[in-house]
């Protein structure tokens, strides 16, 4: 291969395909965005590569890594576009994974509609077989009576099986008895066991896991697969890698095991893009917003790293109800996401009432503006009307606006049904959207213990820099910063993220009378098979790190919280120290220690990681570009700004121009070819030496 210093980074959104080519040597980087194509997303992927390559001058064989994101489980999932999948679990429960809690979400919805399971009543099948919580085998089953019902599987068309038995996280044998007979049988069908996939108490949750696992595992298969196979046809000779929900990247051969470890794949990039950012800037504490064309997500980083959580819900019936989606227990960073993109749908209700989304217009056919046969009013489309877009200027001129279609759509769909005039009516889209985004932002940051007034907004995504502002103001947050290339920031953490594997064992037992030599020998093991992982994909031993948690509770609390462990062999005398951890983290969520009374174990996790990637980038602006504001001045249109009752003439800023130093005042718009900044009368704007641009609220 040739000289390989540039890499990739690729971010499958509902609307658009982001990336970014750096060369690591230099800093410099090439940008591109494209239409994503949903019948095949990796067209998109090497539609947008070539397009940066040969924009670039770089040759595919000088690419050492790809990583990639992608929504593909999500979206897999929430179409119910997987495999014919089947459950093998104990006799007795086959129910659970529909009984789950019996928590009602919502008590007083007498319609409430509960999340609907990926395998139905009549493929979730009983297995005669039993071990306790101790381990100990009570049954074991029968493998001779198990042939005729995996040969019946195979003939009715099952693609996949999940098999998940009682207390399995204890003792899996029975689980891999079970798998090497139907490996045997029908070699070609998909095995899922939950001792690999979540080897972790709460049978409920890691069968819906387990399930989901498996569901999604031949798609993600076919299409990664396919990705590798158009990659090489460019001249890629490098290794291609994907992004976990947990914030790492993995091999090809990882994701394909545990695809359900993609889960949040594209999003959880967003948030290692604020922490990085942060982290040039001093800025350690940030609320991350990024809003594409299909959905928007929001993430708490503080102290310099995104929140994470070990579970997390998907297809949620209702997207703030808790409980409402099929659980799934896998490392992620923990953020919210709702249905409020560019491309969220702009339509009035039965009782008259003006909403937007969750449905999207995504890629096909898109906003009406986009001119691809969208017929209604998004977002974008409001967007545009209030003078936030250039109709001329979208995509840098790369695609051209009808304004007139737009007019039309919105005076039709929610002007004339309101009785009001359209740019009243496109702003009330504008604010819903921004209104829901800023309650979801609130919700997320106190849930967790977080005040959203001390967090500045780091906002990016094609829309973000769009909405920002506005989102800002209604959160009280003190600044908003939108940095160089605010359209496809996303992409830039693909390439900040190192190799990692999580791990998790249940072995319960309370503090005071814990067998330490046991758990001990849980993270040996752990270790020895994250090592192995990461060695198998190049990193030196020398350069892989451990890190150890537990998730403790008081004695009879019914959860726990995840508590950091020092690292070299446990014994009595940690006993202390962990007490201590579990009191601080404790205190941080819920502002106050519990009762005194003892503390049990539930589960040892550890996360290895390789070396962090070291990303240096270039931000040239255009020539000429100074710290003097109005060198960078390009004219001014009439844009809507609410606080002076209707369109205003308003300054308009090349973003190349900009230079560190140059300071202006709001109201304002800053153009680059992927995002636009809208600021408003409020605002004082800054440009800070990394060129992202900070904006200051008054008030």
């Amino acid at each position: 291969m040739a000289d390989s210093s540039y890499r990739v980074g690729v971010d499958i959104g509902g609307t658009f395909t982001d990336l970014i080519l750096v060369d690591d040597e230099s800093g410099a980087f090439t940008v591109g965005k494209s239409l994503t194509t949903p019948a095949d997303p990796s067209q998109a992927v090497e539609a947008v590569l070539r397009d940066a390559l040969e924009r670039g001058q770089v040759a595919p064989d000088r690419v050492g890594n790809v990583i990639h994101g992608t929504t593909l489980v999500t979206n897999s999932i929430i179409e119910r576009k997987g495999s014919k999948t089947a459950l093998l679990t104990t006799k007795g429960y086959r129910d659970a994974v529909e009984i789950g809690r019996e928590h009602r979400y919502d008590l007083y919805d007498i319609f409430l509609e509960m999340p609907r399971p990926l395998v139905p009543r009549y493929l979730r099948l009983e297995v005669d077989e039993r071990v306790l919580a101790s381990g100990e085998v009570v049954q074991a089953p029968n493998l001779d009576d198990l042939e005729p019902l995996v040969r019946e599987m195979a003939d009715k068309g099952i693609q996949a099986v999940a098999v998940s038995f009682l207390h399995s996280y204890a003792n899996p044998a029975h689980e891999r008895q079970v798998g090497e007979l139907i490996g045997r049988l029908v070699p070609n069908m998909r095995v899922s066991l939950s001792s690999d996939v979540v080897p972790e108490i709460r049978e409920f949750e890691r069968t819906s896991t387990t399930i989901a696992n498996v569901y999604v595992q031949d798609r993600v298969d076919r299409y990664l697969r396919d990705l590798e196979r158009r990659l090489r046809e460019l001249g890629f000779s490098g290794q291609l890698f994907v992004m976990l929900s947990s914030g790492g990247i993995g091999t090809i051969a990882t994701a394909t095991q545990f695809p359900i470890r993609l889960l949040e794949s594209g999003p959880a990039a967003g948030a290692l893009a604020t922490a990085y950012y942060g982290a040039l800037t001093g800025a350690n504490d940030l609320l991350s917003f990024d809003m594409g064309g299909t959905t928007a997500k929001l993430c708490v980083v503080e102290k310099g790293q995104p929140l994470t959580a070990s579970d997390f819900e998907v297809d949620r019936i209702y997207r703030f109800k808790k409980g409402s989606g099929l659980p799934v227990k896998v490392p992620v960073i923990e953020m919210i996401e709702i249905g409020a993109g560019g491309g969220s749908i702009a339509r009035i209700d039965a009782m008259g009432l003006l909403k937007v989304g969750p449905d999207s217009a995504g890629a096909e056919p898109g906003p009406v503006c986009y001119g691809r046969g969208g017929t209604q009013p998004t977002v974008t489309d409001a967007d545009l009307i209030l003078g936030y877009l250039d109709p001329a200027f979208f995509l840098g001129g790369r695609m051209q606006l009808d304004l007139d279609a737009t007019e039309r759509a919105i005076r039709e769909h929610v002007a004339e049904p309101l009785g009001i005039d359209v740019p009243e009516a496109a702003w009330g889209i504008h604010q819903i959207v921004n209104e829901s985004m800023a309650n979801a932002a609130r919700v997320h940051a106190v849930e967790r213990g977080k005040d959203p007034r001390s967090f500045p907004l780091f906002t990016f995504g094609g829309a973000g820099p769009v909405h920002g502002f506005r989102v800002a103001e209604i959160l009280h947050a003190p600044a908003m910063i939108a940095p160089f290339g605010a359209g496809i920031t996303s992409t830039v953490g693909f390439l900040t993220a190192p190799l990692a594997f999580d791990f998790v064992r249940t072995a319960y037992g309370r503090l005071d009378e814990l067998e330490w030599a046991g758990v001990n020998e849980i993270f040996e093991e752990m270790e020895a098979s994250g090592r192995a992982i990461l060695l198998d994909s190049g990193v030196p031993e020398s350069e892989i790190s451990y890190a150890r948690s537990a998730d403790v509770r008081y004695v009879g609390q019914g959860y726990e919280v995840r508590v950091p462990i020092s690292g070299g062999e446990l014994s009595a005398d940690s006993r202390g120290t962990l007490v201590s951890s579990f009191e601080e983290v404790y205190k941080q969520l819920y502002g106050r220690t519990g009762p005194s009374v003892g503390l049990e174990v539930m589960s040892w996790r550890l996360v290895v990681s390789g070396p962090r990637p070291e990303l240096r980038l270039r931000v040239d602006g255009a020539e000429g570009a100074t710290g003097h504001a109005e060198d960078a001045r390009k004219g001014e249109r009439a844009v809507y700004h609410p606080e002076y009752g209707g369109y205003r003439p308003t300054p308009v800023y090349d973003r190349y121009r900009l230079g560190p130093g140059a300071r202006f005042d709001g109201p304002a718009i800053v153009e680059e070819r992927e995002s636009t900044v809208v600021i408003g009368p409020r605002g004082r704007v800054t440009i800070d030496e990394f060129r992202n641009l900070r904006v200051e609220l008054d008030g």
